[in-house]
C-alpha cells in the first residue's frame, strides 16, 4: 500500500490560503500532505506544513505560499518526513502537548503545543488518545479550514458506498462523533486522499452518521479487492 524511492509530486486541494500534495500518486494509501498559510504579525504568511512526505518540488510549491514556520506531525504514526522538512527549513517540528512517543523519533528541534497551534488561529481537537489500539490524533480547525490526519478519509478503503468521506475502517463501529459532528468547515483536508473543498460540512456529517451502517459493505468490498475477485 506505501510506496517507496523516486517521489513524484502530485498537487490536490489547492485553495487560496493552502496546499496540498501526494507524493506517489499511485500507491493504494494515498498519502496526502499539506501547506497552509496563515497571515503574521509583519503582513507576511507564514506556512505551516501537516504530516508532509517529501518529493522533488515540494519546496518550490511551500515558496508560493510564504515561509515556512513550522512543521506538525497530527498522528503518532505520521512522523512521515516532518524532520527532513524542518530540518530544511530551520523550523521546529510541533506536536501536541498530549501526543506521547512521536518525539522520539524526531532529532530535530521539537515544540509542543495545546488548545491552539502557535499564532496561527487553527484550534487544536483531540480526536482519539487511546492506547487499545494505539492511537494519538489531532484536528485542526480555523472555522473554515478543518484538517483531520486519520480518522477521516477519501483513500477507496476509507470510502463505503456514495461517501464522499470516509471513516477510518478501524474506528466504523466507534466514529469520532462528538469531536467532529457540527463544526460545519468550508473544507475539509486529511491524511489519505484528495479532500473535500464543496459542501465539507455535509460530507463529514454524513461520514459519521453512515459509519457504522455502511461498514460490512465497505469491509466486503476491502476483501474482494484484496482477493482479486
Amino acid at each position: 500500500m506505501k510506496e517507496a524511492g523516486e517521489a513524484e509530486l502530485h498537487e490536490i486541494d489547492r485553495f487560496d490560503r493552502g496546499v496540498g500534495w501526494i507524493a506517489y500518486p499511485d500507491e493504494s494509501m494515498e498519502r496526502a500532505s499539506h501547506a497552509l498559510a496563515v497571515p503574521n504579525e509583519e503582513g507576511d504568511d507564514d506556512v505551516w506544513v501537516i504530516d508532509p512526505v517529501d518529493a522533488p518540488g515540494v519546496d518550490d510549491l511551500l515558496a508560493e505560499f510564504g515561509s515556512v514556520a513550522g512543521v506538525v506531525v497530527g498522528l503518532d504514526r505520521h512522523e512521515r518526513d516532518a524532520e527532513t522538512i524542518a530540518t530544511r527549513h530551520d523550523v521546529p517540528v510541533y506536536v501536541p502537548e498530549w501526543m506521547s512517543g512521536v518525539a522520539d523519533g524526531v532529532d530535530g528541534q521539537v515544540r509542543r503545543f495545546g488548545r491552539r497551534l502557535a499564532d496561527t488561529g487553527f484550534e487544536s481537537i483531540r480526536i482519539r488518545d487511546s492506547t487499545v489500539p494505539p492511537w494519538q490524533e489531532v484536528g485542526l480547525f480555523d472555522g473554515e479550514t478543518l484538517v483531520v490526519p486519520e480518522s477521516l478519509g477519501s483513500a477507496s478503503y476509507f470510502r463505503g458506498d456514495r461517501e464522499r468521506l470516509g471513516v477510518h475502517p478501524m474506528l466504523r463501529f466507534t466514529p469520532p462523533r462528538t469531536v467532529l459532528s457540527g463544526l460545519d468547515p468550508d473544507r475539509v483536508l486529511v491524511g489519505h486522499g484528495v479532500g473535500v473543498l464543496e459542501d465539507a460540512g455535509t460530507a463529514v456529517e454524513d461520514a459519521l452518521a453512515g459509519s457504522r451502517r455502511k461498514a460490512p459493505g465497505l469491509y466486503l468490498r476491502t476483501l474482494r479487492s484484496a482477493l482479486g475477485i
